[in-house]
C-alpha cells in the first residue's frame, strides 16, 4: 500500500472521529434528559410530600391546640370538636368530585389551585377573629385539601413506572401525613407555651405557597386542553350527580354525629331526623343512579361492578377504619395527658413524639419490601399490632409513669395507617384504568377522610355520652369518657384486623414491576 493512501486512510478517520466528538451519540443524548426526568419526578414529589405534610401539620396544631384555641376564641360548646372534624369532613365529601375534574381538564391545575388555596387558607386561620370563624375556613381549606388529594395520586403515577421507584412515592407521600401531624404536635405544643398558637398557621401557610409555586415550574403539563374542550370535559366526563349524592351521604352522617358529640340529646330534634332521613336515602339513590348510569354507557363516579372486587372493598374498609382510629387515639391521647394528666402542651407533645419516630420507619420499610410479601399479612399484622394501642390506653390509670402503658401505647399507633397507606395506594391505582388516576386517587383518600371524620364523630359521641352520664368530679368523669373511646377503637382495630385478614387472601404481592 502506498504512503498516500495510508494517509488518506489516517485523514479520514481522524475526520470520522471529529465528526462523533460534536455529534453526541444517542446515549449521550438519553443522559441530559435522564437527568431532567429524575430532577422533575423528584420535584413533583417533594411538592406533593410537602403540601400534603403542611396540611397534616395543622391538623396537629389543632388537635394540640384545642385547649388553648378554645379559651382564647370563646369557642362555645357546640363547636367544641369542630376545629378538628371539621376540615376532614369537607376534604372526604369533595374528594370524588375532586378526583372526576382532575381526570377531566388534567391534574396540574387542580393540584396548583388545591396547593394555593390550602396555603392561603392556612394563613387566615392564624389571623380568625372567632370560632366560627376559624371553623368555616378549616372547612374551606379542607376542600382545597380534597383538590390536592385527588392529583397528586395522578401526578406520581403520571411520571413514575410501576415498580419500586413509584412504591417508595406512594411511601413517602404516607410518611408525610404522620409526620406531619406529629410535627405539628410537638411544634404546636411549643408554639402554644410560648408566642401563641397562631404563628403554627403562618408558618405552614407560606411553606404550603412556596412549595406551590415550585410546582408551578415543576409539575408536568401532561395533555394541554384548549377552554373549548375543558368546559366540553367537564359537561360530559364528570358524573355530577353521583358526586353530589355520594358527598351528600358522607356530609351528613359526619355532620349528625358531629352535632351530636356537643349535645346528644340532639338526636330527638326535627333537625337531626330530617338530617337522618335524608342520608338514609342518599345511599340507596346513589347505587341506583350508577347502575343507570353504567347501563346506558354514561360517565359513572364509581362503577358499582368495582366493589365486587374483595381486595379492592376491603383495603377501602381497613385504610377507614385504621384512620379513624389512629385520628382519634391521636386526639384523645392529647387530651389525656392535658386534661386528665393536667400536662402542659408542650410536655403532651414530646409524649406523642414515639408515633412519629415509629410511622417514618414503617413508611420506609413498606416501600422497600411491599412487593415482597403479600399484602394480607402486612394489613393482617399492623392491624393486630396496631390494635394493643388502644386496649393499652383503655386500661391505664391516670397516676401511672407514661413509660408503662402510654409510651408503649404511641409506638404501636401508627403501624397499621402507615402500612396500609403504601398497600391501598397499589391496589386502587390498579384497579382504576390509566385515565382515571385522578379518580383512583380520590376513592383512596375518601376512603382515608371519610374514616377520619367518621371515627372522630364516632369516638367525640361515645366520650361525650359516657362523660354526661358520669356522677364522679371534671377529670375523673372525662376519664370515664375517654376509656370509652379508648374501648371503641380497640373494637374498631379487630374489625379491621378481620376484613384484611380475609378480604385481602386473593391480592397477593402488590407493587410488582410491570414490562
Amino acid at each position: 500500500m502506498s504512503t498516500t493512501t495510508i494517509t488518506t486512510t489516517t485523514s479520514q478517520v481522524d475526520s470520522l472521529r471529529l465528526e462523533n466528538s460534536t455529534h453526541p451519540t444517542e446515549d449521550e443524548q438519553l443522559v441530559p434528559t435522564t437527568r431532567r426526568l429524575r430532577l422533575q419526578q423528584l420535584a413533583v414529589i417533594l411538592q406533593v410530600i410537602a403540601v400534603t405534610l403542611t396540611a397534616s401539620v395543622v391538623n396537629g396544631l389543632v388537635v394540640i391546640g384545642l385547649p388553648a384555641i378554645t379559651k382564647d376564641l370563646q369557642l362555645p360548646p357546640s363547636l367544641a370538636f369542630w376545629p378538628s372534624s371539621v376540615s376532614p369532613l369537607a376534604t372526604a365529601s369533595t374528594l370524588l368530585l375532586a378526583g372526576s375534574i382532575a381526570d377531566a381538564v388534567g391534574p396540574r391545575w387542580v393540584e396548583l389551585v388545591g396547593a394555593f388555596a390550602s396555603g392561603g387558607l392556612m394563613i387566615g386561620q392564624g389571623l380568625s377573629r372567632t370560632g366560627e370563624e376559624l371553623v368555616v375556613i378549616r372547612a374551606f381549606q379542607g376542600v382545597g385539601l380534597a383538590l390536592h388529594l385527588s392529583s397528586s395520586v395522578s401526578l406520581i403515577t403520571q411520571i413514575m413506572p410501576q415498580g419500586r421507584g413509584r412504591n417508595m412515592a406512594f411511601a413517602c407521600m404516607g410518611i408525610s401525613q404522620p409526620l406531619g401531624f406529629s410535627l405539628g404536635l410537638i411544634v404546636g405544643g411549643i408554639l402554644v407555651d410560648t408566642v401563641g398558637w397562631r404563628s403554627g398557621w403562618h408558618i405552614s401557610g407560606g411553606i404550603t405557597l412556596l412549595f406551590a409555586i415550585i410546582g408551578v415550574c415543576a409539575l408536568p403539563k401532561g395533555e394541554i386542553y384548549r377552554f373549548a374542550e375543558i368546559v366540553h370535559n367537564v359537561r360530559t366526563k364528570i358524573d355530577w350527580v353521583g358526586a353530589g349524592l355520594a358527598s351528600a351521604f358522607m356530609a351528613l352522617i359526619c355532620y349528625l354525629l358531629a352535632i351530636l358529640s356537643a349535645n346528644p340529646s340532639r338526636i330527638k330534634s326535627v333537625e337531626s331526623i330530617v338530617i337522618l332521613c335524608v342520608a338514609v336515602v342518599a345511599l340507596p339513590s346513589f347505587v341506583a343512579w350508577v347502575h343507570y348510569q353504567v347501563k346506558w354507557n354514561r360517565p359513572v363516579l364509581i362503577p358499582n361492578s368495582v366493589w365486587k372486587n374483595m381486595s379492592f372493598s376491603s383495603i377501602c374498609a381497613t385504610v377507614a377504619i385504621s384512620n379513624a382510629v389512629i385520628n382519634s387515639m391521636e386526639l384523645f391521647a392529647g387530651l389525656f395527658f392535658q386534661e386528665v394528666q393536667h400536662l402542659s402542651a408542650l410536655q403532651a407533645s414530646i409524649r406523642i413524639l414515639p408515633s412519629l419516630i415509629v410511622g417514618v420507619l414503617v413508611n420506609l420499610i413498606i416501600g422497600f419490601f411491599v412487593h415482597k410479601v403479600p399484602a394480607y399479612w402486612i394489613a393482617t399484622i399492623s392491624c393486630f399490632l396496631c390494635a394493643g394501642s388502644p386496649l393499652l390506653m383503655a386500661v391505664i390509670q391516670p397516676s401511672w409513669p407514661y413509660w408503662g402503658n402510654a409510651f408503649v401505647a404511641q409506638l404501636l399507633q401508627p403501624i397499621s395507617t402507615d402500612a396500609l397507606f403504601t398497600v391501598g395506594l397499589i391496589i386502587i391505582t390498579d384497579v382504576f384504568p390509566d385515565n382515571t388516576r385522578g379518580l383512583a386517587g380520590a376513592v383512596f383518600n375518601t376512603s382515608a377522610q371519610f374514616g377520619t371524620a367518621l371515627g372522630l364523630a364516632i369516638m367525640q359521641v361515645v366520650s361525650t355520652v359516657v362523660t354526661d352520664q358520669s356522677d364522679r368530679e371534671k377529670t375523673a368523669a372525662l376519664m370515664e369518657g375517654y376509656r370509652a373511646s379508648f374501648w371503641t377503637m380497640f373494637g374498631f382495630m379487630i374489625l379491621s384486623t378481620g376484613v384484611g385478614f380475609v378480604g385481602l387472601r386473593k391480592a397477593g404481592k402488590v407493587g410488582l414491576k410491570r414490562d
